[in-house]
């Protein structure tokens, strides 16, 4: 374990830490916008069949209080695709809010087609290897860590538009509700037109997830704290931060 969880927090050993990945992992956050509340529930299932490893992640935002005032009803999130060396390669995303028809983007990898459904609008782009949605982005880094420092360059879609994106790495020591963890930072670097600001925290001491998100949703600048996680598996037992020290 001690081993693991360092060689994690250096992007190494990814395949012990593959093979003993969770088949289902729940996460709860809490999400602050000022005096503003809400709550998000993320799931992430991986399934192996006939040799190919899938997973579908599902999450569901929901704001409270003087939130949902300015940002009423639900925001759903799901994708689903393959799990693969390079890290997650989604097949299927999409994005539902409110009665509103839901944003869609749809991966055909044999042919390097990705083809986008924003509420009725279809557009067909070339799919860039490595493109990610902007959900299993979150969750790819569990199984293909990103390097210590540096630079993730890639390129994402929200079912909207496909747009080349770049996280500088650093690391944080970062309280949380769940205790203080170390974990590995990914800012997203603006460009001149790009206002949608993210930054995210990754723990290797949780396989490498997201433990806080702070990002633009709706003109608002959204905090996305861990307040609880859990695991399907018995023995997928959290890893105690005591084994970094």
């Amino acid at each position: 374990m001690r081993l693991l969880v360092a060689a994690l927090f250096l992007g190494l050993g990814f395949s012990a830490h593959a093979d003993s990945f969770p088949t289902r992992i729940d996460i709860s956050y809490s999400i602050r916008s000022g005096a503003m509340e809400g709550e998000a529930n993320d799931t992430l299932e991986v399934k192996q069949e006939s040799g190919v490893r899938s997973y579908a992640i599902s999450s569901a935002i929901r704001a409270i209080g003087l939130l949902a005032l300015v940002q009423s009803g639900n925001i759903l999130r799901d994708s689903v695709g393959t799990v693969t060396e390079q890290g997650l390669q989604p097949g299927h995303f999409s994005d539902q809010r409110r009665d509103k028809l839901p944003r869609i983007a749809i991966f055909d990898w044999e042919k390097s087609l990705l083809t986008i459904n924003n509420r009725g609008n279809e557009q067909r782009k070339p799919l860039p290897a490595g493109t990610q949605d902007r959900l299993s982005m979150l969750y790819s880094f569990a199984f293909f860590p990103p390097p210590p420092d540096g630079i993730v360059d890639m390129h994402e879609t929200d079912g909207r538009t496909l747009k080349r994106v770049r996280y500088s790495v650093d690391k944080e020591t970062l309280d949380t509700p769940i205790g203080k963890l170390e974990t590995i930072v990914l800012t997203k670097q603006l460009e001149a037109d790009d206002k949608l600001y993210r930054k995210i925290w990754l723990a290797p001491a949780y396989y490498m997830l997201p433990v806080r998100i702070v990002a633009t949703e709706s003109d608002l600048l959204l905090d996305q704290m861990i307040t609880k996680i859990s695991y399907a598996d018995a023995g997928a037992l959290r890893l105690e931060l005591e084994l970094l020290h």
